[in-house]
């Protein structure tokens, strides 16, 4: 007998900290008894949270998927500035920060909100000449990124808690993939003048998918396969959908060009009659649609 096909679908895990995303996959795929396990977006292991994996045909879909928005929780610790931009590193300055008071705060924050250029932290997986920055910094050398296009859609102050030294901003974050909150911290620290990093980070959700569907590793142990998101809900939940007639879906099971107009740019999902996910189209031209990805 030749076995099937194996599990498909996505997973939203509820990573825990202390774990780093290859780890929770490696518990995944124990746990769905099969190695074809991805993720889409790292976390580091400080932080917690949002992890989507791919299981199966559905790893084709992470790179796909529009996963552009990302929305945490954070905490940020004003008057210490650390290696890493977070607690995990080395402290490099404490400077007093008990003066500075809560409107003051809320406005150098709100200065974050929209298209900027941000300079990722130098213990980040982005590569400088072929090796991870996080690695370069690890072995002792010094990292300067050069400064990249980011969107924070939005900045949510929560509480500001003062010390005598420092003082703890906990927030909430809507951005574009690829921002990282670490910097957040440190640049408004630096705008404050007192520096900071980093405390707790905690994603809430990553494009269509949040916390309300996520599951605990223990739970993702204990249901198997039943814990999965199927792809076909996957696909509708996370871009425009476009569901095709017999003919259309016989078409798109080879990969032709599609004579229809789309409902929206980029891909789009199209759907056979029975309700299963074939495939990403995107417009080509009038009345023309063309294959991204087929997946049957």
């Amino acid at each position: 007998m030749t076995a099937g096909p194996g599990p498909t679908g996505l997973v939203v895990v509820d990573k825990p900290g202390g774990l780093t995303s290859h780890d929770v996959v490696a518990r995944a795929r124990r746990a769905l008894g099969t190695r074809k396990v991805g993720h889409a977006g790292t976390l580091d292991p400080m932080a917690t949270g949002v992890l989507v994996l791919g299981v199966g045909r559905a790893t084709r879909l992470l790179g796909h998927l529009m996963l552009t928005e990302k929305a945490y929780d954070a905490t940020a610790r004003l008057g210490v500035t650390t290696t890493t931009d977070d607690a995990e590193g080395a402290v490099l300055v404490s400077t007093p920060a008990g003066h500075l008071v809560d409107d003051e705060i809320r406005a150098a924050l709100a200065g974050f909100v929209g298209d900027i250029e941000q300079v990722p932290t130098a213990v980040s997986a982005i590569k400088v000449d072929g090796r991870r920055a996080y690695e370069r910094v690890r072995a002792g050398e010094e990292v300067v990124l050069a400064a990249r296009p980011v969107t924070v859609h939005e900045v949510v102050v929560r509480e500001v808690r003062v010390a005598a030294d420092h003082v703890d901003v906990d927030f909430s974050v809507r951005c574009s993939s690829g921002t990282y909150v670490r910097a957040i911290a440190r640049d408004l620290g630096a705008a404050l003048g007192v520096g900071g990093h980093l405390t707790a980070l905690r994603r809430t959700a990553v494009g269509a998918f949040g916390l309300s569907v996520a599951c605990s590793l223990d739970a993702l142990a204990e249901r198997g396969s039943a814990a999965l998101v199927s792809i076909d809900e996957a696909a509708r939940a996370s871009f425009a959908a476009y569901d095709l007639d017999d003919a259309q879906a016989a078409d798109v099971r080879v990969g032709r060009r599609l004579a229809v107009d789309l409902p929206a740019a980029g891909p789009v999902a199209v759907f056979a009659p029975d309700g299963q996910f074939l495939a990403l189209y995107e417009q080509r031209g009038p009345q023309e649609a063309a294959a991204v990805a087929v997946f049957v």
